[in-house]
């Protein structure tokens, strides 16, 4: 008796919370992700548009899972910095989805080939403002990378992660790499749900 009622109450308050949310909303995601699926990138971004409008009205799960589809998107259509965006809206809603600090993680080290370049071609003034810019980004990086590593070994990842380190000078950070390694490996998410 206390089983059916607790299933009886657990499935009036699972059905009043969903119809808190609009169905019309959370059927513009599932056209998103077909949108997506089919590589409709037209209909995708115009979907998102739609959807980023009304983002209240999706349940906080969907609202995560749909920012990682979007900055897919927009990593695919060579945006990085919109990527950047719903990237780092994942991890603050999923701080263990490393597939999301992955890109991240590489997403922030995109510039610094560009930031070399300004470092080897300005003047002594301008190099210090490019060489804090570069260094900024390498460890803005890391954190990302670290987690990534820690939850899908790469050894190409990884002998990128000692060579910011190297770069940064940091041999503290390079010393205790594998506990920061071991403690991120504790707390791997892969998958997002609806």
């Amino acid at each position: 008796m206390k089983k059916t009622l607790f299933g009886l109450l657990f499935l009036m308050t699972a059905t009043f919370a969903f119809a808190q949310y609009n169905t019309s909303v959370y059927n513009q995601y599932v056209d998103f992700n077909e949108a997506q699926y089919k590589n409709e990138t037209a209909k995708a971004f115009l979907k998102a548009d739609s959807i980023l409008n009304n983002k209240e009205k999706l349940p906080a799960k969907t609202q995560t899972n749909f920012y990682r589809s979007l900055a897919k998107l927009y990593e695919d259509q060579q945006q990085p910095q919109k990527s950047i965006l719903y990237n780092e809206k994942v991890v603050a809603a999923v701080p263990d989805y490393y597939v999301s600090h992955r890109a991240l993680g590489y997403l922030y080290l995109r510039d610094t080939n560009v930031l070399i370049k300004q470092i080897k071609q300005s003047n002594s003034a301008d190099q210090q403002k490019y060489k804090t810019q570069y260094f900024n980004l390498l460890k803005k990086a890391l954190p990302h990378l670290e987690k990534a590593e820690a939850c899908d070994h790469d050894d190409e990842t990884l002998i990128l992660i000692k060579s910011l380190y190297q770069k940064l000078n940091d041999q503290v950070g390079l010393a205790s790499l594998n506990n920061r390694l071991k403690i991120f490996r504790a707390n791997c998410i892969d998958l997002l749900t609806d």
